[in-house]
């Protein structure tokens, strides 16, 4: 015979899932805006921005932590099934992505601390890594959308925009190796605008994550394989 909840039980049970999407979203929302304020700080050679990127990342740390406890007592106490173990377990998935993001954020700002303007704007790929970090970022934000609305058709769409972020990056890619051999000089500088495009390249695979992992919430189906 299948396990009945009393009522006062399912009540605690069920706010206690609201609190974990609010803390999974708060969360998303603060990765989001450590990469604006790290492309900001990049555009504009902005190092006290730069390092408040850097310092705020123990924040969502720490916020991983405490949605990775709280997802543990509900398996420990609760024995989640069907769509509420499909909720605990994506926000346990969810939480390791989104922690990535914020840390590409701090990388991305920590490369801006000793990468001059002047000499960063002689490479010439600022301008696309300025439309590949806006083109991340929408993708971080629609993901966690997604999340939110348990939307499946903008799930789909951070999906199909990766397409769009690896083209950026294999364009950057060419034209920093093009610059580095007619410069070799400031290799150094092109190789950190490249290391830039790749954790943006990144950003856009851990947006993928998630939205894979909110096809999962709605479906049970992650990667075309049915899960639960």
């Amino acid at each position: 015979m299948a396990f009945t909840m009393p009522y006062s039980s399912r009540k605690v049970y069920d706010a206690e899932l609201m609190q974990l999407d609010t803390m999974l979203a708060r969360m998303g929302h603060a990765a989001g805006g450590a990469i604006e304020s790290a492309m900001t700080a990049l555009r504009n050679g902005d190092i006290e921005l730069a390092r408040s990127v850097i310092a705020r990342d123990s924040e969502i740390d720490a916020a991983e932590h405490e949605i990775e406890h709280r997802c543990l007592t509900l398996f420990l106490r609760q024995q989640p099934v069907a769509g509420d173990l499909r909720k605990v377990s994506t926000a346990l998935k969810m939480v390791t992505d989104i922690e990535r993001i914020a840390d590409q954020a701090s990388d991305i700002a920590e490369i801006t601390l000793h990468l001059h303007p002047e000499g960063a704007r002689t490479v010439g790929v600022m301008d696309d890594l300025d439309k590949m970090g806006e083109v991340a970022l929408r993708m971080v934000k629609d993901a966690i959308g997604a999340y939110v609305q348990v939307d499946l058709s903008m799930a789909a769409q951070v999906i199909a925009k990766d397409d769009d972020c690896d083209a950026m990056f294999s364009k950057i890619s060419t034209e920093i190796a093009q610059y580095i051999a007619a410069h070799p000089a400031d290799a150094e500088t092109a190789l950190d605008l490249f290391m830039i495009s790749k954790y943006l390249e990144r950003l856009g695979d851990h947006a993928v994550n998630v939205a894979e992992w909110v096809e999962f919430l709605k479906t049970g189906v992650h990667k075309s394989r049915k899960i639960v």
